[in-house]
């Protein structure tokens, strides 16, 4: 086939182009000849193709995600140094520092080959936090997979924590938490979220974009091949069908060592102010990182492809401009830089190649040996792809689902010690409640020496550096089956969560990343969830005053016509001011009281109880009181460290599980006594509560007072079991042989 350039595409307006083909509908091939005055190119067409999917434009979200910069709390202004629409959002956090931080989706990709599509989910994430000019500091993974016992889990969970924990452990990052839930939901579409922090000066702060007329256009990193041609861009923008592997393009393949090199190269160049704006190319590789560059900045740029570094010769244009090879940044760099540039990533080990400039066109133009293969508008590629507010209709089955709660006329609950002791066992047993370490144990927590909690307690927390006790703490949630029965309500409890974990540990929450992970958004349905959600969610970081800095958006998520349950992941960021005070979720130290915060209801709609002892599905989630949060969270930053010496929120399994939880950790006993129902008391899963070990009764109990947060003593530390007063007494030996054996035997 001879080379389509721009003059051939003019001479030739009639030829057929494959456009369907590449996930662009009717409409949208119009607009691009509309855009362009002709047809396009065979390398515009893909670089069209890849920059308005799904997964690139944002094309069905937008008019929903706009609404977080519309309700942004006023708290915004005083803590946000870059917001939404960069590669992650920038905190200050005080004393100099900045930090950045983001969560985003590597799905599909896993699905096809676990190990590498985990493993280049983190390498991906990663970039974005260096491309803002930070040092990676701490990973997190929120993971959700099908049913625990099913074949394809068995498949897909061992090899996306080797790939984790494999590129992780290779970049020396701390992996400091996350979440693993097991869900038939996700059976056949696991949802492998990956979140990186990072720290930098404030001053030293990059953007991406392509300034100053002449300035030269720098490729940093690894060579260019074919692996992940139209991979994540394309994977995550269209819905699996069963037994459909052929449409499936190959998965991006990474390598830490090199990305490692390249993150110590391009901190060099921020500090010696030797970068006028850098990128990374991560999905959409090159055509992303040319046209978004060039756009943000209003400029325009010129590249000769040709002299992009390849590991396959025979690569044609378009395959270069959209593979997304990995461990790759695009920098710009003044001309009389250049030679400096160059001479670092040489002692680095990093290849790096002058492909282009920036030009005041205002159009992206590449040239192949000479030849014009692209000439277009760089925003409308990057910024001015199709939007489209999709149809929404609630889910007909919604009030189905919603009026058939897990009551006591639907299912027997407990009520006998002997019944209570047996379920806390299940309970503690289960797969969503069982002990991480099987997971935990193959990521390295504690590397670069600055960690100072990770799992299992409710919020990671890192020190910024070497040289100060200001810390961050990070904690990640969200429940599907709550949002699967009240959307608005299920994103909110997911925030709730979140900032609930980060205040448990004594830090103050300041901000929000998400990964919002649904169905197809052309079912009208998962329209009207995902829209529902994102309204619940900006509704609370209002109320909560913690703004959204950025995030990401996974659309099709599903097997032919069954979608998984709306799943938005949420991060919360908080801010410790000496991490000498940090919370535990236990300590060792016996007569220490028991006290239980905020109010229990009978409330199991979407329970792990429900569904784990009866499979079952429905009814409402726990009441979302944010106010009531927000006291909460005031209570435990305010006596952290001093009156209250371990917390521990309740969510998922409630106070029975949390118990379990904290003397397991500390080794040490827990005696505690119950009113009401104890069934209710123990499994309810109502939000803004939390259980805290304290120093003086009297001091906690007056802050609570003073803020109106219900407050009750319910036992005492000490001895070698979970015992609750008049039911059961469970010695540790035997909780922990059942919290602890469960992963291991599914997978090990």
């Amino acid at each position: 086939m001879s080379l389509d350039t721009v003059d051939h595409a003019r001479a030739t307006p009639d030829d057929e182009q494959p456009f369907a083909e590449l996930g662009l509908k009717d409409d949208e091939y119009a607009s691009i000849r509309g855009i362009l005055g002709r047809r396009p190119t065979q390398t515009e067409l893909a670089m069209y193709s890849i920059m308005w999917s799904e997964h690139c434009s944002y094309k069905s979200s937008k008019v929903h995600l706009r609404q977080f910069g519309e309700k942004a709390p006023p708290q915004a202004a005083d803590v946000l140094l870059v917001g939404m629409g960069e590669n992650a959002g920038v905190v200050d956090v005080g004393d100099g520092y900045a930090v950045t931080f983001k969560v985003e989706s590597h799905n599909h990709p896993s699905f096809v080959e676990p190990y590498q599509g985990a493993a280049t989910g983190i390498g991906g994430i990663v970039r974005d936090i260096l491309t803002m000019g930070a040092r990676p500091v701490a990973v997190m993974d929120p993971l959700r997979f099908g049913a625990a016992d099913a074949p394809d889990t068995k498949r897909v969970l061992p090899g996306v924590i080797a790939g984790i924990g494999g590129y992780g452990n290779c970049l020396g990052l701390p992996n400091i938490g996350g979440e693993v839930v097991f869900d038939p939901s996700y059976n056949g579409n696991p949802l492998i979220n990956a979140l990186c922090v990072g720290v930098m000066p404030r001053e030293r702060i990059q953007l991406a974009r392509a300034t100053g007329e002449g300035n030269v256009v720098v490729l940093l990193g690894a060579r260019t091949g074919r692996d992940g041609i139209g991979g994540v861009s394309v994977l995550a923008s269209a819905t699996f069908e069963e037994g459909d592997e052929s449409r499936r393009p190959s998965v991006q393949v990474g390598d830490p060592f090199t990305e490692k090199v390249l993150i110590e190269c391009c901190l060099e160049l921020y500090d010696r102010s030797l970068v006028v704006g850098i990128q990374d190319l991560g999905g959409a590789g090159l055509t992303c990182a040319t046209s978004e560059t060039a756009a943000h900045a209003g400029s325009g740029m010129r590249v000769d492809i040709e002299k992009v570094p390849l590991r396959e010769a025979s690569m044609e244009p378009h395959e270069i401009l959209a593979s997304e090879s990995q461990e790759r940044m695009l920098a710009i760099v003044a001309p009389t830089d250049v030679d400096d540039v160059l001479a670092i990533c040489e002692r680095w080990g990093v290849l790096a190649t002058a492909i282009g400039v920036v030009t005041s066109t205002g159009r992206l133009e590449a040239r192949w040996h000479g030849e014009v293969v692209v000439d277009v508008p760089p925003a409308s590629l990057a910024d001015d792809g199709p939007v489209y507010e999709r149809p929404m209709a609630r889910p007909a089955d919604l009030d189905a689902l919603q009026s058939d709660p897990p009551s006591e006329l639907r299912f027997t609950r407990p009520s006998s010690g002997d019944e209570l002791r047996a379920t806390v066992l299940q309970m503690a047993a289960s797969p969503n409640l069982c002990s991480r370490a099987w997971v935990t144990q193959q990521y390295d927590r504690y590397v670069l020496g600055n960690t100072v909690l990770a799992m299992p307690h409710d919020a990671g927390v890192v020190r910024l550096d070497d040289s100060t006790y200001r810390g961050l703490a990070i904690a990640t949630d969200g429940n599907g089956r709550y949002t699967r029965l009240d959307p608005y309500a299920g994103a909110q409890l997911a925030v709730c969560e979140a900032y609930r974990n980060v205040a448990t540990t004594g830090a103050r929450p300041v901000a929000v990343t998400d990964c919002l992970n649904f169905g197809s958004p052309e079912d009208p349905e998962v329209m009207w969830q995902f829209a529902e959600a994102t309204r619940g969610l900006a509704d609370a970081c209002l109320e909560l005053g913690v703004p959204v800095t950025g995030g990401n958006v996974s659309f099709y998520n599903q097997t032919g016509a069954t979608a998984i349950n709306p799943t938005p992941v949420v991060g919360v960021l908080g801010v410790i001011d000496d991490v000498r005070r940090r919370v535990p979720i236990g300590v060792p130290e016996s007569g220490l009281g028991v006290y239980l915060l905020g109010t229990t209801r009978d409330e199991f709609g979407g329970s792990e109880w429900a569904h784990e002892v009866h499979g079952h599905l429905g009814g409402l989630p726990p009441q979302v009181d944010l106010a009531a949060e927000k006291r909460l969270g005031a209570i435990l930053t305010s006596l952290a460290g001093d009156v209250i010496l371990a917390a521990h929120d309740l969510s998922d399994g409630g106070l029975a599980q949390s118990l379990v939880e904290s003397a397991l950790h500390a080794n040490s006993g827990i005696s505690v006594h119950v009113e009401g129902d104890p069934f209710v008391e123990l499994f309810a899963e109502s939000a803004a509560r939390a259980v805290v070990l304290a120093s003086d009764e009297d001091a906690l109990l007056n802050a609570c007072a003073a803020l109106g947060v219900p407050v009750r003593r319910l036992g005492v530390t000490g001895g070698d079991a979970v015992t609750v007063d008049g039911l059961f007494s469970i010695p540790l030996d035997e909780l922990r042989a059942a919290h602890e054996g469960t992963l291991p035997q599914l997978f090990g």
